[in-house]
């Protein structure tokens, strides 16, 4: 299983034209993240959400704010997150109308809520579920605080394949993750036929207590480098991004190309860090506002690795230098 011709056809179409970034400081979406919500079933480790966002945990974004923004934003391929966006009673609408806007949606969950929320959708090209896994039950279990969140996961992913949805999954990687228990990971997942498997490491979220959770960058290389080199499993990340995990290639931040909209409005600057929050779209496509953030910018981005900033600029690199794939590996 793969993801659809279609979606990378169309993904082509849009960003083709744009392919000369920066381009004069032009910045534009490639992936909105909408959070229709913050609540979450879950606590888990690492978890920056459930902290930041304590005082709207009750508050839903309406179907036609989703859209509306979805709309404005104009980029191809939206990530619902949250939160649980499950949870929300609506969320069948909101993936309703964004198939209906043409968009690709990816519907990230933690898998609890969605074998009994199936009947809410119909399969379709545009949608893809992506459940969240950070390793086999032992350890996913307890990063989730929540015992068996792992076996109920899995069960969720085949229920869904069986019944014809698409299915991804993403993992983060943390300090004393354990490569092997990865690889056993990503076996079950390839036996179950999901369409790829996503990968990032954790970032250091200040408001998240347990700090010693998180990867330092000469780590981070060193522990995807175990975790990407041998053994083929079908990752959904850009191959130069992985390249960037392990440490092979630097890129810029481009986070921008992925903004985030919450129940307050679009983070500003990023989906990592939110020094406020805005209604304009503009003040985080600002090519000014990148001149203060990004490592050597910001102290708090120093570390960070996440696919939402990085992984954009390696799809710019492959746009613009698409022999680098044929250099791969040699």
């Amino acid at each position: 299983m793969s993801r659809p011709l279609a979606m990378t056809v169309e993904l082509a179409r849009y960003l083709l034209p744009r392919r000369s970034w920066p381009g004069k400081g032009r910045l534009f979406p490639m992936v909105l993240m909408l959070e229709p919500l913050e609540a979450c079933n879950l606590r888990c480790a690492g978890c920056g959400r459930v902290r930041e966002y304590t005082g709207v945990m009750e508050r839903l974004m309406p179907v036609e704010e989703a859209l509306d923004v979805a709309h404005r934003a104009g980029a191809p391929v939206v990530s619902v997150s949250g939160g649980e966006p499950l949870l929300h009673p609506q969320i069948a609408g909101i993936v309703e109308g964004l198939i209906g806007q043409g968009r690709w949606i990816f519907l990230c969950t933690n898998g609890l809520l969605l074998r009994r929320s199936l009947p809410r959708f119909r399969p379709d090209k545009r949608l893809c579920f992506v459940v969240h896994l950070d390793g086999t039950a032992r350890v996913h279990d307890e990063v989730t605080g929540h015992p068996g969140a792992y076996a109920e996961a899995v069960a969720a992913i085949a229920a869904a394949r069986e019944k014809g949805f698409r299915v991804a999954t993403n993992t983060t990687a943390f300090h004393g993750s354990d490569p092997a228990d990865l690889h056993e990971l990503f076996r079950t997942l390839a036996g179950l036929g999901v369409e790829g498997i996503m990968l990032s490491p954790g970032y250091a979220y200040e408001q998240v207590p347990e700090r010693e959770l998180f990867l330092k960058r000469e780590e981070a290389v060193r522990v995807f480098r175990e975790i990407l080199d041998g053994e083929k499993f079908p990752f959904y990340d850009n191959p130069l991004f992985l390249d960037f995990l392990r440490g092979e290639v630097t890129y810029p931040c481009a986070a921008w190309a992925i903004p985030t909209y919450t129940v307050l409005g679009w983070r500003v600057p990023c989906y990592l860090i939110a020094d406020r929050h805005t209604p304009d779209l503009g003040e985080v496509l600002d090519p000014e506002l990148w001149t203060r953030y990004g490592p050597g910018n910001d102290p708090r981005c120093a570390g960070c690795m996440l696919h939402a900033g990085f992984e954009p600029a390696s799809v710019f690199d492959l746009l613009s230098h698409p022999w680098r794939l044929l250099r791969r590996g040699r």
